[in-house]
């Protein structure tokens, strides 16, 4: 089979089965066209987004590999979780996931193990990270001394998550499944972390979505742990580096954005990313899954 190009933004390719339901900056949701069949069909398309843009050109099989990546996660994982069984379109066979209709929660899960981004940011003016105090003296790119549940309110489509506290959580979805949440992420990092570090990668920090199937049992959704997700750096590199840039090189679209931000002024439509830029970036998002044998 060739490989199968991706919409741009706005637009869905038509799957013969499937009604097009969504697509968001990366990925695109289809229903069954039968009525009894409740599974949802999610695309990873190529598209590659920054700053609140998808941005042109996309990143060559990226969809693809964000895929076999969620996919190896899923199964290294023992969490409920949203994948259901069936054939896959031929169309999208290799970056498509079927999934099991859930009642998604309104919170995403970040845990962070590592002060960095707006984190690091905040522990600057504050010394704290989305309001939790942390020791004097860290430094950019540090291991915090405990993993941190930091969740954030899912915005509608259109509109920034919002950072919330441990006790927001409580008043969106209850205290029993806020309690869930929480340790269900953190145990989840612990075991992607543990298992990123016998391969000489640390995982600085991740997001996690959660729905709840008919029986009200909670399962893991949408990607996992992927690079768009996730910050992953190289072990040693964070070990020996001596700047910030040498230690935290993560195995993502970060390249993409330090490019934009020195060629951007952030007005009016994005730059086309350059040639190098978008085989650059490709090359880090596959060097991840041969590090981690996904």
């Amino acid at each position: 089979m060739g490989r199968v190009s991706t919409p741009a933004e706005g637009t869905a390719q038509s799957i013969p089965g499937w009604r097009h339901l969504y697509s968001g900056k990366v990925r695109d949701l289809y229903a069954s066209e039968d009525p009894a069949d409740t599974r949802i069909l999610v695309v990873a398309s190529d598209r590659v987004s920054a700053f609140d843009f998808v941005l042109s050109p996309g990143i060559p099989e990226k969809g693809a590999l964000l895929t076999r990546l969620s996919r190896w996660w899923f199964a290294q994982l023992d969490v409920p979780n949203h994948l259901a069984d069936g054939e896959i379109p031929d169309a999208v066979a290799d970056r498509a996931m079927l999934a099991q209709s859930l009642e998604m929660l309104p919170v995403e899960c970040v845990v962070r193990g590592y002060l960095t981004g707006s984190g690091w940011a905040e522990y600057q003016e504050s010394g704290t990270v989305c309001g939790i105090p942390l020791p004097e003296g860290l430094q950019n790119g540090d291991r915090l001394p405990e993993p941190l549940f930091t969740p954030a309110y899912k915005a509608p489509m259109g509109e920034h998550d919002e950072n919330i506290t441990y006790a927001q959580t409580v008043e969106l979805v209850g205290a029993e499944r806020a309690a869930e949440l929480r340790d269900t992420s953190l145990e989840i990092y612990a075991r992607a972390a543990a298992l990123a570090e016998e391969r000489g990668l640390i995982l600085a920090d991740t997001k996690f979505e959660f729905g709840t199937d008919a029986d009200g049992t909670l399962r893991l959704a949408d990607e996992v742990l992927t690079s768009d997700s996730s910050r992953y750096w190289d072990a040693e590199a964070w070990r020996t580096g001596t700047t910030p840039t040498e230690r935290m090189a993560s195995f993502d679209k970060q390249i993409v954005r330090d490019w934009l931000a020195a060629n951007w002024d952030k007005q009016g439509e994005p730059p086309v990313l350059p040639d190098e830029i978008v085989e650059r970036t490709a090359d880090r998002y596959r060097e991840l899954l041969d590090r981690l044998g996904a």
